[in-house]
């Protein structure tokens, strides 16, 4: 778990300063803090959306707010426009790891503050409803054990091919009962098993820590049996896995004293190749995950790389294209180099293989005070994984440490920085860190199989001061809306979906969580552009406009004047009856007066609506029209540059 560069990213992810006493419960809102909210004018739908609200400041910790109706109408607002009929990855859930360490500091509690913090983490009504479980196969730097194991383990010198000594009783102590109960809180959560290390006999140098596996058939078959022997022991112990990856990080090439090893993808497909086959015998339900490591190769592990041989920098596009591509599932991904939207260019590669999001831990510098870590933590986290993974095909955004102590211990090598959703006080008291909100705006939500479906979204991971939102649809049809105010002032959006939105302001750097039960009805339904082409004068980066991505906008760069226009060739004439012009985040880049025009050449164009612009979406409805070509001018003067973050046509 290589994260030298999350500290620096997140100025912290450590400990929260209000505790869990005894008594209390791991989510306390404030006391009855009903605020109100702006909402459009007009006629109300019958439609409400219910609110909870997380702030940097901890004044609101996933609080309740009063819900707030969906009208009639438009709004002059930023507009976040949820289209229920694009949909996305189906999801499995959201969570963190029980590691040796966590579990170790949990039984450090009483039983009764225990349950009651397992409560606060996996039921859905007393807490957020964890949903997904990333489980450690043997040791990793977390661990409270004084010497790393797996279960496996024989004299060095010694091998064991029939698996004799396979065991999984070290945890059956700890690990097992807290994941048994796990799973009686929450009946829906999913659970990955991933090794750090084979068993040292296994590997070259004998050790836990680095080396790789003897390239030897023999050994390949031994690992991939090791692996199957443990999913079914975990099985037979109530705690069915329903993903595996085969090895945690394979190019952390040189772990800091704790177990890991460099598998390179000939290694890697090897072993799945052995392993495939023998989990659809006996564990049908365990999906195999390939390469489990960082968006981009860290360049530390790319240094790291033997003399002579390829970094590897494309491994989970060689994995997915190799042989042993038929037993994957997908890639799993963790956040300590790179970005989110690597996901979707391996996805873009491989549509039918899926994307789960497995690991990233807070971290914190030194000086960094509670309230530093807690602000920071909280607002990279729900722009980089909350929505930044989710908009790029994630399956699952997973924590590292369920819980750790104070210290953020125990641990054995590694990390000396992590932090976990919640911390064992030594008072014996439970406190909830950042990272417990920022997993529980999705996992209290957002339902195991629910889909993600289409929001616009104007905030960038990177951090750009404007919105971001990722929307889901639970199976029983419910919508859950999750919104990320980037700037540190309060910002005033609206949500639509079809013809109804409501207005609503949140405060800086909060996330909101937006659920209502059933959507207004729409008959619009999106039309593609893909594959469209555009122009613009002032002619620069217009395709900015057409890609479906809010984040990114063509601007005039000047002062808005009646000679400005986008235009988008479809390359087919296609139909459409409303064009959605938005310019997003930008308050009063509007088009102070506007006209759309069609055309099936490209050169004879036919004027189809014209009006002044009122705020940042305008929605021009028509009657239904068939053109290859649309052109969107500008009619008006002022003194704005004209922005244009996503311009969309329906059907």
């Amino acid at each position: 778990m290589k994260r030298p560069a999350i500290g620096a990213v997140v100025a912290g992810s450590a400990l929260l300063l209000s505790g869990l006493s005894a008594g209390a419960q791991a989510v306390e809102p404030p006391a009855a803090k009903a605020t109100p909210a702006t909402t459009t004018t007009g006629t109300s739908s019958g439609t409400k959306a219910n609110v909870w609200v997380t702030t940097p400041d901890r004044a609101e910790l996933l609080h309740q707010r009063a819900p707030v109706a969906f009208t009639k109408g438009q709004s002059a607002q930023t507009t976040i426009t949820v289209d229920p009929s694009t949909k996305y990855q189906t999801m499995d859930g959201f969570g963190a790891s029980i590691t040796d360490s966590s579990a170790a500091v949990l039984y450090q509690l009483t039983p009764a503050v225990r349950e009651q913090t397992l409560r606060s983490l996996f039921d859905r009504n007393q807490g957020i409803g964890v949903s997904f479980l990333r489980q450690v196969l043997g040791s990793s730097d977390f661990t409270a054990a004084p010497q790393h194991y797996t279960y496996d383990d024989v004299p060095a010198g010694q091998t064991d091919f029939p698996l004799r000594h396979f065991s999984i009783a070290h945890d059956q102590a700890k690990i097992l009962p807290l994941a048994r109960r796990a799973k009686q809180l929450n009946p829906s959560l999913k659970v990955m098993a991933t090794p750090w290390s084979p068993p040292a006999w296994m590997k070259t140098g004998d050790s836990l820590v680095g080396g790789r596996l003897k390239d030897d058939p023999k050994i390949y078959n031994a690992y991939a049996r090791y692996l199957v022997k443990f999913v079914k022991a975990y099985e037979a112990a109530g705690v069915p896995v329903d993903f595996l990856s085969i090895q945690n990080e394979p190019q952390n090439r040189k772990p800091s004293g704790y177990p890991g090893t460099d598998m390179p993808v000939r290694q890697a497909a090897a072993v799945i190749e052995q392993l495939g086959p023998m989990l659809r015998a006996v564990s049908p339900r365990t999906k195999i995950l390939g390469y489990d490591h960082n968006w981009t190769t860290h360049p530390g592990d790319v240094n790291g790389t033997p003399p002579g041989e390829d970094p590897e920098t494309d491994y989970p596009y060689q994995l997915l294209d190799s042989p042993a591509g038929k037993w994957i599932a997908g890639t799993a991904y963790h956040c300590y180099s790179g970005n989110p939207s690597d996901q979707t260019a391996l996805q873009k590669t491989f549509p039918n293989k899926g994307i789960w999001f497995t690991e990233c831990s807070g971290s914190h510098g030194a000086d960094d005070t509670p309230p530093q870590i807690f602000r920071g933590t909280l607002t990279w986290h729900a722009r980089t994984l909350m929505l930044g993974t989710t908009r790029n095909w994630a399956k699952s955004v997973v924590n590292w440490n369920i819980a750790l102590d104070d210290k953020g211990g125990p641990y054995n090598g590694g990390c000396t920085t992590c932090t976990g959703l919640v911390t064992v006080q030594p008072d014996g008291t439970v406190s909830t860190d950042a990272e417990y909100y920022t997993i529980g705006h999705l996992s209290k939500f957002v339902r195991t199989g629910a889909q993600r479906i289409a929001s616009t979204s104007y905030g960038t991971t990177g951090w750009n001061g404007q919105l971001m939102s990722s929307a889901f649809r639970n199976p029983d049809g419910s919508t859950a809306l999750v919104v990320h105010n980037e700037n540190d002032d309060p910002r005033t959006f609206a949500v639509a979906v079809g013809d109804q939105s409501f207005e609503y302001t949140l405060p800086g750097g909060s996330i909101g969580t937006f659920t209502w039960d059933r959507s207004p009805k729409t008959s619009l339904t999106p039309v593609s552009l893909d594959g469209a082409t555009a122009s613009a004068v002032p002619a620069a980066d217009a395709a900015l406009a057409f890609d479906a991505d809010g984040s990114t906008v063509w601007q005039s760069k000047a002062a808005q004047a009646a000679d400005q226009y986008v235009q988008v060739d479809l390359g087919m004439a296609k139909q459409f009856r409303r064009i959605a012009i938005d310019s997003g985040g930008n308050a009063g880049d509007y088009a102070r007066g506007w006209q759309v025009s069609t055309s099936f050449d490209g050169t004879t164009w036919r004027p189809l609506a014209s009006g002044t612009g009122t705020g940042q979406l305008t929605n021009v409805d028509v009657k239904q029209t068939r053109a290859r070509y649309v052109r969107i001018a500008s009619t008006g003067t002022a003194g704005n540059w004209w922005s244009l973050a996503d311009v969309r046509l329906y059907n």
